[in-house]
Formats: C-alpha cells, sequence, structure tokens
C-alpha cells in the first residue's frame, strides 16, 4: 500500500524491495513496515508468513512481540506522575524502593563469591530511566555480573510455560540485592533498569502496572490490541518468533498457538513483555510526533517530552564515549540517550542516514519505530526474528527510507 506523500513513490518501492530480500532469502520469516509523513501513513508494506510451519500468511492486524519497544511505553508512563509531582528525577530509588537502599559496585571476585565497595554516588529514579544505574542483562555474557542475573534466574520474558516465574515486585527486590557494575550515573549499560521504572509506577501510582498502563497510556491512544498477553479473541492474530540457530537460520523459538504470551503474565516487564500491532504502534509514535497528544487526548506535556527526548548523557557524550554494553537495540556512535529513547546526536558520525534529534527505540525481535521531528516523518517495523543484532536490517532501512525523501 502507497500513498506516498512526502516520498517519491517509485524510489519507496525499495523499502519493500528490502523486506522481500530479507523474507524471500529466509532471512526472516515475516515484514510489516508503515512509513507516516505530517501524520498522515504514506507507505505501507506487508510479506512473509506469521507461522511458517503452517504456512499462514502474515495479517494486516498481526500482532507481535515488541519486547523492548515496552520501555518507551513505561517511561512515558512513570514521566506522567512526575508531571504530577509524585517524584523528582533526582530522588533516590530506595525512598519508593527500599531494596535499593545499599548499593555495592562489583570491583572483583568471582561470580559466586564477588567482592564489593559501596556506591560513591546516589541510585537515582533518572539513572533508571537512562541505564546509568549500573544494572545489566543477564544475556550480555560480558562480565560475573552478567552470570550473576543468570544464576539469579531473574524472572524472563524468555521463560517457558511451566517456568517458576516470579512477580515484579519479586524481581525488583531480587535486583536491589544483586551489585552493581559500576557507581550510578559514570557509565551506561543497557540493562533491567526500565522493569524497576515498571516497579516504581506501581509504587508511586498504588496500581499494579498494567492497569496503570492501560488506563494512563495504551486506552487514551486506543491502543487496543497493545499489552502483557494477547486476549483470547485475538490468538489467530499472533505471530510465531524465530531465532537463528546452529541448526537452522530461522528456527521457531515460541510458536504462536503455543506461546506462554496467551496467558496473563506473572511478571510484568515494563522493559520487555508486550505484545502489540503496527497500526497501535503507529498512534504511539503519532502521539510522540504531535508532541504528546492524540486526537484530544494528551498523554504527556510537550514541554515534558522535549526534555525526554534530548541527550541526557552526562557533558552531552554519545553512547559509545560512555558505554559498556556490548549489545545494545542501537549503533552507539553519534548516538546520545534520554529518558526512555535513542537520541541521534551526530548522524555523520552514526554513519547512517538520518536527522539530528531523530528519537528511536527497538525490539530483540528485530522491531524498530524511529520518530524524525525535522522531516516529519516516522517509521514502525514489525518482524519476529532473533538476535535483533544478527543482520543490518535497521540501518539498511534508513537508508531504504530517506533515500525516497522528497
Amino acid at each position: 500500500m502507497s500513498m506516498s506523500l512526502g516520498f517519491d513513490e517509485g524510489r519507496l518501492q525499495r523499502v519493500a524491495e528490502l523486506c522481500d530480500r530479507y523474507v524471500d532469502g529466509g532471512k526472516f520469516p515475516c515484514a510489516q513496515v508503515q512509513l507516516s509523513h505530517q501524520g498522515n501513513v504514506a507507505f505501507r508494506y506487508t510479506t512473509g508468513w506469521s507461522d511458517i510451519e503452517s504456512k499462514n500468511p502474515l495479517r494486516e492486524d498481526a500482532i507481535f512481540r515488541i519486547y523492548s519497544m515496552t520501555k518507551p511505553i513505561t517511561s512515558i508512563g512513570l514521566m506522567q506522575l512526575y508531571e504530577k509531582a509524585e517524584f523528582i528525577l533526582e530522588d533516590p530509588v530506595a525512598k519508593y524502593l527500599p531494596a535499593f537502599a545499599d548499593p555495592q559496585v562489583l570491583v572483583g571476585g568471582s561470580y559466586l563469591n564477588p567482592v564489593t565497595r559501596p556506591a560513591q554516588t546516589e541510585l537515582t529514579i533518572r539513572d533508571m530511566l537512562l541505564h546509568t544505574s549500573g544494572l545489566t542483562y543477564g544475556f550480555h555474557y560480558s562480565n560475573n555480573l552478567d552470570k550473576m542475573y543468570r544464576e539469579s534466574k531473574f524472572a524472563s520474558i524468555w521463560g517457558k510455560k511451566g517456568d517458576e516465574i516470579e512477580t515484579l515486585e519479586e524481581t525488583t527486590n531480587k535486583l536491589g540485592e544483586m551489585p552493581l557494575l559500576f557507581d550510578p550515573g559514570t557509565s551506561w549499560n543497557y540493562s533491567m533498569s526500565t522493569d524497576v521504572c515498571g516497579r516504581l509506577i506501581e509504587v508511586i501510582s498504588g496500581r499494579a502496572l498494567d492497569e496503570y498502563l492501560e488506563e494512563h497510556v495504551l486506552g487514551p491512544l486506543g491502543m487496543d490490541d497493545t499489552g502483557f498477553y494477547v486476549k483470547d479473541a485475538n490468538n489467530g492474530r499472533f505471530t510465531s518468533n524465530y531465532a537463528i540457530t546452529p541448526k537452522s537460520p530461522l528456527t521457531r523459538i515460541d510458536a504462536a498457538e503455543d506461546s506462554p504470551y496467551l496467558e496473563p503474565q506473572v511478571f510484568l516487564s515494563g522493559g520487555g513483555g508486550m505484545v502489540s500491532t503496527t497500526d497501535d504502534y503507529q498512534r504511539f509514535v503519532d502521539m510522540l510526533i504531535n508532541g504528546g497528544e492524540l486526537e484530544g487526548e494528551r498523554v504527556i506535556g510537550r514541554h515534558t517530552l522535549d526534555f525526554m527526548t534530548l541527550n541526557h548523557l552526562p557533558g552531552g557524550v554519545t553512547l559509545n564515549e560512555l558505554g559498556q554494553s556490548t549489545f545494545t537495540e542501537t549503533a552507539m556512535e553519534g548516538m546520545g540517550f534520554g529518558l526512555g529513547f535513542s537520541v541521534l546526536v551526530n548522524p555523520a558520525a552514526n554513519a547512517a542516514l538520518g536527522s539530528v534529534g531523530e528519537f528511536a527505540w527497538g525490539g530483540a525481535a528485530s522491531t524498530r519505530f524511529w520518530v524524525d521531528s525535522l522531516e516529519k516523518i516516522t517509521c514502525v517495523f514489525m518482524t519476529q526474528f532473533m538476535p535483533s543484532s544478527h543482520y543490518p536490517i535497521r540501518r539498511e532501512l534508513k537508508a531504504a527510507v530517506y533515500q525516497a525523501l522528497k
């Protein structure tokens, strides 16, 4: 489907060709991409299979695991409470979550016998939004703390049916007992911080995370198919998830008809637990590019959103200068970070087409969105392939989209 507003229609076909190349080449099971310009859909393309094994074609209204594209939704939810003056960004996390009262920094030892020292800086709510908290993810595989996370068997969005899964409260309490990778605010590491933000929403608002987000973000935006599980009536629209493994470049790792996502989740992961559709997520990005409001519903203040999408890294540095992450959902050169989004500071250093100030994020199954206020365009890209770092699809997609601008 193409309406090509603001774009050269002929050149937009390169976006479709890119999607076809991935699906026909056996790299991705499916692809769905939607571009909008000045709030109107300019291009949409859908190809591939919601489940390869049963040859179910991908539906226009397919439901996808968006993993870390949950993070911006949670960050907006927490900042709504900031707007009500319920907290300030410099507040210690321990003020609301006592488990974080005595943060220790890992300095040596083994994962079984870690050596720590007291943190020399305050662990704040801003650190959690910004991923400068010193928390980590077990899947990084880059240090002893990551291994400690794996050994602790943190509640995981990758859980299988029948796994022993802890609640958000239990998970957050366990996180508070773990050492930090560095003194808060001194480095950047992609982590479970946004899950802590989800728990902060619960404690500050007095509501369960799913209820709060439904009432204050998803409901007002009409995102009816977005949530922490797939509702019974929508089971037929759910997609299967695939990964590259030694066995095959497309191994089904979570079948749509037998997925943990078909049941309400015990662990409400504000960092990666949601499912959504292209149309629903388009409503979220429309709200973002409109300065926090959609169809008369204001979700977040315009100035608050402008503030969230500044580069908040200390000294205005970029991720590669400050970051420790071996894995993140963005190329780190020329990239800053805001309160819940990556922020493009220097397109030349980032070595991909884009505009200064563009903000974005992606998910573990290779999904992606970005908002470019300068060119007045947004992109929502959906597929179900892990890991997201395996192919350069996101950078190729940017080339294909930006070259088509009039």
